[in-house]
């Protein structure tokens, strides 16, 4: 079964697996405006489907997901920052209904597993970090480039998933890592050859769809409590909030400003250089 109502996802169902796939390939699936929302469709259509027991997450083509289509947010005026006056709540509105949308990966009744080849990197992450597990590739890259300049993971997986040290390691530098080292982490269950990572992924779904459904279900409600516990919720509020403030700091207003001048390419060298960024939009 295809849904044709999709624009920016692909969803189908084959047996006791529903396949989710983000299905921008000529952007490397980057989030658009339609995805955190038909990824949200998705899974509520998977979790009333009495058959399906597990959902499989990926990405078409060679890469995951390359995150927000930032290209198209930074370079467009007025696109994903706020004029002058920020309004703190309007923006939070706004990115809290992206993350609420990917959090319906974790909070699925149905177990996700993600599927990471090429990149899952900044909002991409945020997709992939979401889902129960993640089987990389083992020369895929992850990271959360915009941790340097504009922008936040607004679903804080990185620090649930690693801890404290090598989360900051990741957010205060803005790396990217590669699938073995994400495995040898703890940050994703494993890597494995790029030519396995069909197969590894079809086991782990087989294997997982062979659990009735509501074995399914409350094992992972279990282990989802103990995160909850831990204040998985109310760090995403602040997460959230802090995305919205670092486009709109001093440094991230120059970053939007040379990406609309310059090209958002030229922004990212910029950043990635370490070079000072100039406040208050003066280059």
């Amino acid at each position: 079964m295809t849904d044709p109502a999709f624009t920016s996802v692909r969803y189908e169902v084959s047996g006791r697996i529903a396949r989710l796939t983000l299905n921008r390939p000529e952007r490397l699936n980057a989030i658009d405006a339609a995805m955190p929302g038909e990824i949200r469709r998705a899974i509520e259509l998977a979790n009333d489907d009495p058959d399906v027991h597990v959902i499989v997450v990926a990405g078409e083509g060679r890469s995951f997901s390359a995150g927000y289509d930032l290209k198209q947010f930074a370079e467009r005026s007025g696109a994903h920052q706020q004029p002058p006056v920020w309004d703190p709540v309007k923006d939070y509105r706004g990115m809290r209904r992206n993350t609420d949308d990917f959090a319906t990966l974790w909070r699925s009744l149905k177990p996700t597993i993600c599927k990471v080849q090429g990149h899952a990197v900044a909002g991409g992450s945020d997709i992939a970090l979401s889902c129960d597990l993640v089987v990389m590739a083992d020369d895929a890259r992850i990271g959360y480039m915009p941790a340097r300049v504009w922008g936040c993971p607004t679903t804080a997986m990185w620090v649930y998933r690693l801890g404290a040290e090598k989360a900051k390691r990741m957010l205060l530098t803005g790396d990217t890592i590669d699938g073995r080292t994400a495995a040898d982490w703890g940050l994703v269950l494993e890597a494995v050859p790029a030519a396995d990572l069909d197969a590894r992924v079809e086991g782990l779904a087989d294997r997982i769809a062979g659990v009735p459904i509501n074995q399914l279900v409350m094992q992972k409600l279990m282990i989802n409590q103990a995160y909850d516990n831990m204040g998985l919720q109310g760090t995403q509020l602040l997460a959230t909030l802090f995305d919205g403030i670092a486009r709109h700091s001093p440094e991230g207003r120059w970053f939007k400003d040379f990406s609309e001048e310059h090209g958002f390419h030229a922004a990212v060298e910029w950043r990635d250089s370490g070079r000072w960024i100039p406040e208050g939009g003066e280059g």
